[in-house]
Formats: C-alpha cells, sequence, structure tokens
C-alpha cells in the first residue's frame, strides 16, 4: 500500500476481534497480531461438528476467513475498515483435533483490494496437521456509514 502502515494496528484488530460475536460463539481467541499476519486459535468443540464428529466445514470457513480478513486490516490505513469480498476454501483433510490454529497472511497488498492466504491446522498432541487452505480477496472500506474497523 502506498500509505504509511497504522502503527496501531494491533489494538485496531484486537478491538475489532473484539466486536465478533460469533467469534466468542465458537470459542476462538486472537493468538498472535503482527503485521500482515494473524492466528486465531480455538479448542475442538462437539457442538460445532458435523454428522462425522469433524469440526464442521462452515466453522472451519468462519474462523479462517476472519484470519485471513483481520491480517488484511492489519495492512490498512487507520481510518479504513474491511469487507471479504470473495474466498475460496480447500478441505484437505478432516478437522479433527484437541485444539484448531488459523493463520491468515497478506499475500498482496492493494490499495482497494488485498488477498490474504489461510492455512487451519488441527493440534494434537504430534505435530500440527493442515487441514484446509483458503485464499480471500478483501475489500478497504472507507467512508461508508455503520463500517468501521
Amino acid at each position: 500500500m502506498d500509505e504509511k502502515p497504522d502503527e496501531n494496528f494491533r489494538n485496531r484488530v484486537a478491538t475489532s476481534f473484539a466486536k465478533q460475536e460469533v467469534m466468542r460463539t465458537i470459542g476462538a481467541e486472537l493468538a498472535r497480531v503482527d503485521y500482515g499476519i494473524i492466528e486465531i486459535e480455538m479448542p475442538f468443540r462437539a457442538d460445532l461438528t458435523q454428522q462425522h464428529g469433524f469440526l464442521h466445514a462452515g466453522i472451519l470457513s468462519t474462523a479462517l476467513d476472519s484470519a485471513c480478513g483481520y491480517a488484511a486490516l492489519s495492512v490498512m490505513p487507520h481510518d479504513a475498515a474491511v469487507l471479504t469480498i470473495e474466498f475460496k476454501i480447500n478441505l484437505l483433510s478432516p478437522g479433527k483435533g484437541s485444539r484448531f490454529l488459523f493463520r491468515g497472511e497478506v499475500t498482496k497488498p492493494g490499495s482497494t483490494i488485498i488477498v490474504s492466504d489461510g492455512r487451519a491446522y488441527a493440534l494434537t498432541d504430534g505435530p500440527a496437521k493442515l487441514i484446509a487452505s483458503m485464499t480471500g480477496t478483501m475489500m478497504v472500506v472507507r467512508g461508508r456509514e455503520g463500517i468501521e474497523g
């Protein structure tokens, strides 16, 4: 982006994340907030599974969308907000683990459109297992009533 990065991006991301009722509903928490990189973690919960006992694809999509969106917000100017305008998810392996990690990272910043890539991992006693990947297109929103941070 052409503009100077917002030095207060960590606080902006945390404040916006705290307003997301859906993240609270699924038990997700911010685990890492760096410039262009966001990590969200959540525990396994049986009430968020599909019929086979795996984390539901809708929950995976929701958490990855937030990780990608907040990665984009972290590189936006202080007066901008973020909205997802498109994403593609690949479900690579069943969502089976005791905890889950969702990492979003800015791939291509821009003044109007930002592309972020996300990865979801199942965490167990062994090594983390990649279970999903996402590419999201995020819009930089300015001056729209009711849309901030």
